[in-house]
């Protein structure tokens, strides 16, 4: 997609958040069906995935992680963030790879150290990009994707939660 490409497309959405901020907001929503054994199968927008344990919690290995999911989440998104920045800076990038990674403590998720953490201690976002661009350039691409990504914010600052059945 071209700069102008990407400006046309969003110059209207702009305009509509910036004279009606309300319209800007809405409630994105996911759904999870308890399936067979100890799984959850959720539908993406292009398949449905059954979640289940990690091998290192008594998985087989044939459903996919929750934990891994989060993290294919972060790396989509910062994967897309990064793009339409570059593109609105036109940037050139020849080709770029996004690559997460999370520490976890499995401790923590069986209840075998109450001092291990329940959930991920540290992630890291690597890109590895082609491109002829300057440092300084790169340096304002990385820092805007960390600004706009949606997931890499919503895990940097957390958002209130609650849990409740009914």
């Amino acid at each position: 997609m071209k700069t102008d490409e990407l400006r046309a497309l969003q110059a209207p959405l702009k305009e509509r958040y910036r004279s009606s901020p309300e319209s800007a907001r809405i409630t994105l929503r996911a759904e999870g069906r308890l399936g067979q054994g100890v799984t959850c199968s959720v539908s993406t927008a292009k398949a449905l995935v059954a979640a289940g344990l990690h091998p290192m919690t008594g998985g087989d290995g044939t459903a996919a992680c929750s934990g891994d999911m989060l993290l294919e989440a972060l790396a989509a998104c910062a994967g897309v963030t990064l793009a339409a920045v570059a593109t609105a800076l036109e940037i050139e990038l020849r080709s770029g790879l996004v690559k997460v990674e999370g520490d976890l403590d499995f401790r923590g998720t069986l209840g075998v150290a109450k001092d291990a953490a329940v959930g991920f201690s540290h992630i890291r976002v690597r890109f590895e990009l082609e491109t002829d661009e300057p440092q300084e350039r790169l340096d304002t691409l990385l820092r805007l994707t960390e600004r706009y990504c949606v997931v890499y914010q919503t895990l940097a600052h957390p958002p209130e939660m609650s849990i409740a059945a009914g």
